[in-house]
C-alpha cells in the first residue's frame, strides 16, 4: 500500500471511497453535495492538502487537511480495510506537513452518537482532547484539539 499526496488522477477512486462511506458524513447526502465534495477534493489536491492510501488503483484511505487553519478536514477509510492503521498513517503524513507551533483541530460526532464512537476513540489515542461543541451541516459535532508541541515531538 502506498501513502502519498493525492493527485488529480486519483479523483475517481477517491470518490468511490467517499460514496461507500457518505452515510456517516453529514453534508454528503445528495448528488449535488457529492459533486461539491469532489470539487473541494480537487482544490485540496491542487494545494497539496490531500493524502491518500492507494492499493492496486483503489483509494483505501483519504484525508483532507488545511495548513492555513491547521485542521484535519476529512478522514475516511474503506470499511473493509479498517483496523490496519491506515488512518493513523494518513494522520502522521498530515502532521509532518503541518505547523507544530499551532494547535490542530478536527470535528467529529458528539459523545453518545453511534457514528462517533470509533472516531472519538481514534482521535483520543492520537493525543487529541475534547474541545467545544458546535454544529456542521446541521449535525451536532464536537471539536477535538491536538495541542501545539515543540518541533519533533509529534
Amino acid at each position: 500500500m502506498q501513502f502519498r499526496l493525492a493527485q488529480e488522477q486519483d479523483i475517481a477512486a477517491w470518490m468511490a471511497l467517499v460514496k461507500q462511506v457518505r452515510d456517516v458524513f453529514p453534508g454528503l447526502e445528495t448528488d449535488e453535495a457529492m459533486a461539491e465534495h469532489k470539487a473541494t477534493v480537487l482544490r485540496f489536491i491542487q494545494n497539496d492538502s490531500a493524502i491518500c492510501a492507494v492499493h492496486e488503483g483503489r483509494v483505501l484511505g483519504a484525508l483532507l487537511f488545511s495548513k492555513e487553519n491547521n485542521a484535519l478536514c476529512f478522514l475516511a477509510v474503506d470499511p473493509a480495510c479498517r483496523r490496519q492503521h491506515i488512518a493513523q498513517k494518513l494522520v502522521a503524513l498530515m502532521l509532518a506537513r503541518m505547523e507544530t507551533d499551532k494547535d490542530i483541530t478536527v470535528t467529529t460526532y458528539r459523545e453518545g452518537g453511534p457514528n462517533g464512537i470509533a472516531a472519538r476513540a481514534f482521535y483520543k489515542r492520537l493525543g487529541f482532547s475534547e474541545g467545544g461543541l458546535t454544529e456542521e451541516f446541521g449535525c451536532p459535532v464536537q471539536e477535538f484539539v491536538l495541542k501545539k508541541q515543540t518541533a519533533g515531538q509529534r
